[in-house]
């Protein structure tokens, strides 16, 4: 019974949030409070299934669907430009950086950032500005500085290696993997689409025979049909209705 009712993805993040709203309610004060807002997150989302009643909005949520499958596949060959990129930046630019949070951020938080425009000051020496960094790494809240020469506080990395390295990880990244992953984007998009009204179809009738397999009472009441059903399965041992239609589905 409990394969069956995983089958389905719905149940599965069902059963995500309801884990996570269990645990947030056993959590006190502030780690509660941040678990709750992440049950309020799958909660949310799983109102999306409701949309597939829709003629129009229920193919589109297939295609977000298989869209993040194409996203998820994407992030393997972005993460290969962002990991080299951000350890040749924090090996040229920081020196001797022991802090591990900030050299996951100059690695990896960096990187990602400057895909969407922002590139960061200590790059190029011509912003380059001391108020905002630590030069011995010692506040929290900074990041450490760049080597640089104590005669006239210049950075003395070379800048024309990074400003280079800047424009190809720009170039390969901005220009040429978000334009493939673009592209794959439509013909996702291209793919559903051809099959909308069929899509639809499926979507409604699955969804009209779970709503028929549920119990009709509303809650609180709806606790007397659950208890129903649990006589049902464990003392009397006979399958429920839902799993007989689930059973009969997988059969075919």
């Amino acid at each position: 019974m409990a394969s069956l009712y995983f089958s389905d993805f719905w149940n599965k993040l069902d059963a995500c949030a309801i884990l996570i709203f269990i645990v947030g309610l056993v959590s006190t004060l502030y780690p509660g409070r941040i678990v709750l807002s992440l049950a309020f997150i799958i909660f949310c989302l799983r109102l999306l299934h409701i949309f597939t009643i829709s003629k129009t909005l229920g193919p589109k949520i297939i295609i977000v669907k298989r869209m993040m499958k194409d996203v998820f596949f994407f992030l393997f060959l972005l993460a290969v430009w962002i990991v080299s990129f951000g350890v040749a930046k924090q090996a040229i630019l920081i020196h001797n950086e022991k802090r591990v949070d900030w050299i996951f951020r100059g690695v990896f938080y960096h990187s990602y950032l400057t895909l969407f425009g922002q590139i960061p000051s200590y790059v190029d020496g011509v912003n380059f500005n001391f108020d905002q960094c630590s030069p011995n790494g010692t506040d929290p809240y900074k990041p450490k500085c760049p080597e640089s020469s104590e005669a006239n506080k210049k950075p003395i990395f070379p800048e024309w290696l990074t400003v280079i390295l800047l424009c190809l990880y720009l170039l390969f990244t901005n220009i040429l993997l978000l334009n493939l992953l673009i592209a794959m984007f439509n013909y996702t998009f291209q793919q559903v689409q051809e099959h909308t009204d069929q899509i639809w179809k499926f979507q409604r009738h699955d969804l009209i025979e779970e709503y028929n397999s549920r119990p009709p009472a509303p809650p609180p009441f709806i606790l007397l049909n659950h208890l129903q059903i649990f006589v049902k399965c464990v003392f009397l041992q006979k399958p429920t209705t839902r799993h007989k239609q689930l059973s009969k589905a997988l059969m075919f």
